[in-house]
């Protein structure tokens, strides 16, 4: 009901109405003027009728051929601006028109161009930031062993504390209550499964920020084995060599990858891994999704530091982040980011 066609047959339906009405009161003026004329009022209404019939039926029809082709363009120029909102800064709409909605069409490119060039100036001043915090490592290196020694204190530290008085508590009941001391070294040995995760996941922030000359692909697959030495993890991987990528690409995506995987350590409750990391169509791709207890990413007490991280190391190098989750269905994330032109 809202649509631009039915505006146009509206349009013209009321433009027929109106024509034939004043052609009508036009010849009523005219019997009353000259009696004599020969016009009878009933033929004026024959007349009229048959006027506004012809006339509404030809803008009826033009108006659904002008609206057929304004419907198009407007449809095309709707999903050029979807495609731009998703992040393709590459494509582009053809327009051979030069009226008002080819020149929207027009500054659309350009404005899409605009994006192209801002996302490559965001991936040069994430190189030249990566290139800057070389020379801070050591600050960075101390504040990153401040931060472990807080989750250390924080979590693992309370657990162990927990897994020594229960221990304590369950020797006294082995002899006379049994039963209770089972229940307690069932919530033991709970307690210490999470405190392994917490330690693994810790592990992954104890790694370096650099690749230490591995490709990306080589460090994501290096990862990737020693979860598996250490966690009951199954993987499902499709690592691909990434060909145009800068340098501060590369560190920011292995970093999102060991955040991801650390969260999933940590909370999900995972079994399962799927890693997928790809370039296509001058983009890479990466999906990181589990089969975990998922959560609610709507609940500001669930916008974990982690998450928060990663979206931020994605926007500094000009990509789109999105993150899905449902309870007891897992989590997954994806992020698209511009590859390297050519040229650069």
């Amino acid at each position: 009901m809202t649509s631009i066609r039915l505006w146009f047959i509206q349009t013209f339906l009321m433009m027929a109405f109106i024509t034939s009405l004043i052609l009508f009161i036009g010849l009523q003026i005219f019997i009353f003027l000259v009696p004599d004329s020969g016009l009878s009022t009933s033929m004026t209404f024959w007349f009229w009728l048959y006027s506004f019939v012809t006339i509404a039926a030809v803008g009826f029809y033009f108006s659904l051929r002008g609206s057929y082709v304004i419907k198009g363009r407007l449809g095309d120029i709707l999903l050029f601006i979807a495609t731009l909102r998703r992040g393709k800064f590459t494509e582009r709409i053809m327009t051979d028109e030069k009226d008002e909605i080819g020149l929207i069409s027009e500054e659309l490119n350009q404005l899409s161009e605009y994006l192209q060039e801002q996302v490559y100036s965001l991936q040069r001043l994430a190189e030249e930031k990566t290139e800057l915090s070389k020379t801070v490592k050591s600050v960075a290196t101390m504040e990153e062993r401040q931060r472990l020694a807080r989750d250390l204190h924080d979590v693992v530290s309370q657990q162990l504390f927990a897994l020594s008085m229960m221990s304590s508590a369950s020797l006294r009941w082995f002899d006379q209550e049994p039963e209770k001391a089972r229940k307690q070294l069932e919530q033991i040995s709970e307690i210490a499964g999470k405190a392994q995760g917490e330690m693994r996941a810790l592990l992954l922030h104890l790694r370096p920020v650099q690749l230490s000359g591995e490709s990306l692909c080589e460090g994501i697959i290096k990862l990737i084995r020693e979860l598996k030495q250490k966690t009951n993890l199954a993987f499902e991987a499709s690592v691909d060599e990434i060909e145009h990528i800068s340098q501060a690409a590369e560190e920011h995506i292995f970093r999102i990858v060991q955040e991801a995987l650390s969260n999933i350590l940590r909370h999900a409750d995972a079994t399962k891994v799927k890693l997928i990391l790809s370039e296509e169509q001058q983009y890479i791709h990466l999906y990181i999704g589990d089969n975990g207890k998922g959560f609610d990413i709507h609940e500001e007490r669930m916008a974990s530091y982690g998450l928060k991280t990663m979206r931020e190391r994605c926007e500094q190098i000009g990509g789109t982040y999105n993150i899905r989750s449902k309870a007891d269905e897992g989590t997954y994330i994806e992020i698209r980011i511009p590859a390297m032109r050519r040229e650069e």
